[in-house]
């Protein structure tokens, strides 16, 4: 499955004679130098050492901060940075970050995520147990941009260990936030990098292939953080209902990983789970800060991946807040007019 793909660049072997790791934690980043300190703290805080734990920075060419200095304060020379000559997008940054990685366990860390004390440990004994896994992911918590924690991810079985029918589960819904998956590289050696057709849900796609081909290992603890901020790629994409789109391109693209049995019926409740979460979770939150505008867009979107009755249903509320906030707005801006009459 290897063989060269219009949408995904190939990943060739480590060249012999290279000196392998066993780890590669490969830290994209593009204008995040802020809280690149905090990760590479996380990181630094477990390290084993050079000869077990290759650590880089890979830098989108950054306009607004200087990750380079952030990785020479705290990396004091153990951690390499490289820098893209120019902006090349996060996907292709991501497939820098592979080809630049030694070590036979890839672990691709956002410049704005971190790791608890645990993480590489735990997830080393995974791979040692089951060797036949491609990958190992464990529960995340999400935080605010203050490093707040918010609330952990549900739990997806009871005991660490290797999930059962995982492939129909993450298929149906994203469950793995990136920090938190560690894949083996001859994994991306076999299926190839992330695909470009996609801007948001590159991701999510990666994973559904990985588990079309290889055990997946679970670990119950939650070890890694992943932060969400407004000014994020994920937030520019649902203002503009680019995650929407995105995410139905994936679904097509990857029906075909799916079992023929139940292909599609695996999809429609992708689309069912896609359209209850912006009108039951992003939707809210547009209107929670008054942009009507986005929230519309968001909706529209959801129709398009499902018009189910459950999904309906759901927009029944949201319609009449929106309302409210319309006839408030007019009321608003009608008063403004008279007192400035």
């Amino acid at each position: 499955m290897n063989e060269q793909h219009p949408y995904r660049a190939t990943l060739p072997p480590v060249p012999e004679g290279v000196s392998r790791p066993l780890w590669s934690v490969m830290i994209p980043t593009y204008n995040c130098a802020k809280y690149l300190r905090q990760t590479l703290a996380s990181v630094l805080a477990q390290d084993p050492g050079a000869e077990v734990m290759q650590i880089e920075v890979v830098d989108d060419r950054s306009t607004q901060d200087d990750p380079a200095a952030v990785v020479e304060e705290l990396g004091r020379g153990r951690v390499g940075f490289y820098q893209q000559p120019q902006n090349v997008g996060h996907v292709k940054n991501f497939q820098t970050c592979l080809e630049r990685s030694r070590g036979h366990l890839i672990h691709l860390l956002h410049g704005d995520d971190c790791v608890r004390r645990g993480f590489y440990r735990k997830l080393q004994q995974a791979f040692e147990q089951k060797p036949e896994i491609g990958a190992a992911f464990c529960r995340q918590i999400l935080m605010d941009e203050q490093s707040h924690w918010q609330n952990p991810t549900w739990l997806e079985q009871q005991e660490s260990g290797v999930l059962s029918n995982w492939l129909e589960r993450i298929a149906v819904e994203q469950r793995i936030q990136t920090p938190s998956i560690v894949v083996r590289r001859e994994v991306y050696e076999k299926l190839g990098g992330f695909d470009n057709r996609l801007s948001w849900s590159e991701d999510w796609e990666m994973w559904v292939r990985i588990a079309a081909n290889y055990p997946v290992w679970y670990e119950v603890e939650p070890l890694a953080l992943y932060r969400m901020h407004s000014n994020s790629s994920s937030g520019r994409h649902m203002r503009t209902g680019e995650n929407m789109r995105d995410v139905r391109r994936a679904i097509e693209i990857f029906q075909s990983y799916l079992p023929q049995t139940n292909a599609n019926q695996l999809v429609n409740q992708a689309r069912v789970n896609w359209a209850l979460d912006a009108i039951g979770y992003t939707v809210p939150q547009m209107l929670d800060r008054e942009d009507l505008a986005a929230a519309t867009i968001q909706i529209q979107e959801a129709l398009k991946c499902s018009r189910s009755l459950k999904v309906i249903r759901s927009l029944i509320p949201l319609i009449l807040r929106m309302g409210k906030q319309l006839i408030l707005r007019e009321v608003k801006n009608n008063f403004r007019a008279i007192l400035t009459f």
